[in-house]
């Protein structure tokens, strides 16, 4: 029996572990393909959850996110994340949900499968949406990609964050600074925190952490058209943008090797 490793609390994966990450990854990314081809005006968000609860059942998994515990709201109700226009997380799945021409939407999706999560997330537009829409989806998605790139030895989680936070700055964009990404393995939340910027001070007591092999985490860039301020609405759930301006969301777990990171959340 192997011990699994620590280094300062991040959890360091067996090769045998990452490779049931991997196919944890590829239902969420199975799940994602489903909702692609159902997304269109007039579906409800929750029949994208539906389709996303049947894929991962379907697969052997369990929805991560159905039933997570929150101080102070009530557990979360559904297998995705649905968020529209300026939602940017969070956003509760429902039949009175019913998307539109030139929506944008984004959609989070979880999967535990033998006892280790995948977690992934896409923002897509719904029909035709204007270029300047589709220009923030594009930056956002190249912008987790960037910090995909940067996820290399011998970089520290704090080389992805500036990274990502150099890229979105350059297009004229806002970057969210109260969530972040973070180490995902048995459980959705562990360490290390990857923010998608980096403090100058620090008064957050951010850790940067040095990339070894076998550290796997996610990365999501959430990036807004306007400020990037947010808050969280009555239903204790779904974060909004606090001036209304249009908001993206890309998301993949990756992991840690001695060469170039495996993106475990792609088919």
């Amino acid at each position: 029996m192997a011990v699994r490793q620590q280094r300062s609390g991040v959890q360091i994966k067996t090769p045998d572990e990452i490779t049931i990450m991997r196919e944890a990854g590829r239902i969420v990314a199975r799940a994602h393909q489903a909702m692609r081809e159902a997304v269109r005006p007039g579906v409800s968000t929750a029949a994208l959850d539906k389709i996303a609860e049947t894929v991962i059942r379907d697969h052997g998994g369990i929805p991560s996110f159905l039933g997570y515990p929150k101080q102070g709201a009530p557990d979360y109700p559904g297998t995705i994340n649905a968020s529209i226009n300026h939602e940017l997380v969070h956003g509760l799945p429902s039949p009175k949900r019913i998307l539109k021409e030139g929506d944008i939407i984004s959609l989070d999706v979880g999967c535990t499968y033998q006892g280790f999560v995948g977690d992934g997330a896409f923002t897509m537009g719904v029909g035709e949406i204007p270029p300047a829409v589709q220009r923030l989806l594009d930056v956002t998605e190249e912008s987790l990609y960037v910090g995909i790139r940067a996820s290399v030895l011998p970089n520290e989680t704090r080389d992805v964050s500036e990274a990502i936070q150099a890229y979105v700055a350059r297009h004229g964009y806002g970057i969210v600074r109260e969530y972040t990404g973070h180490g995902v393995g048995r459980d959705m939340h562990e360490e290390p925190q990857v923010p998608n910027w980096w403090p100058r001070s620090r008064q957050r007591g951010w850790v940067s952490y040095p990339l070894q092999p076998g550290m796997t985490y996610a990365i999501e860039p959430m990036v807004t058209a306007g400020r990037s301020d947010t808050r969280e609405l009555s239903d204790k759930w779904t974060v909004v943008t606090r001036d209304g301006s249009l908001c993206a969301h890309f998301e993949h777990t990756i992991a840690i090797t001695e060469g170039e990171p495996i993106i475990l959340t792609a088919v």
